[in-house]
């Protein structure tokens, strides 16, 4: 059973998890993807959650719809995931992370000894 967190809409985590999958190269590009209905039973939803997911990610050009086929993914949505991802990370994340570091007194030199 997949479980959600409350910080976030669900239909943005299925879209974030489908996202996770092109980019761990589950579906390429022009690669069909399950259904609406199909990805929504796998997850446990309503189906119309599972809409609101696929209409997302089709707003933002990740997947395409072929009528009566299904959906697919886009070409290039791998890059155009990543580079929003990495946007996300440095905008939002890694602020997030310095503030922290600053107030518990981590130095860089002890992240990057930690990262090697």
């Amino acid at each position: 059973m997949t479980t959600f967190s409350n910080d976030k809409a669900i239909y943005l985590q299925m879209a974030d998890r489908l996202c996770d999958e092109i980019l761990a190269g589950l579906y390429g590009d022009d690669d069909r993807i399950p259904s609406v209905r199909e990805y929504a039973v796998l997850l446990q939803v309503n189906t119309n959650t599972a809409v609101k997911a696929y209409d997302a990610l089709a707003r933002d050009g990740i997947i395409y719809n072929r009528r009566g086929l299904g959906y697919f993914v886009s070409a290039g949505a791998r890059d155009t995931i990543m580079q929003a991802r990495r946007r996300e990370f440095m905008e939002q994340t890694l602020p997030d992370v310095f503030r922290r570091m600053r107030l518990l007194g981590i130095g860089i030199d002890e992240v990057v000894k930690r990262w090697e």
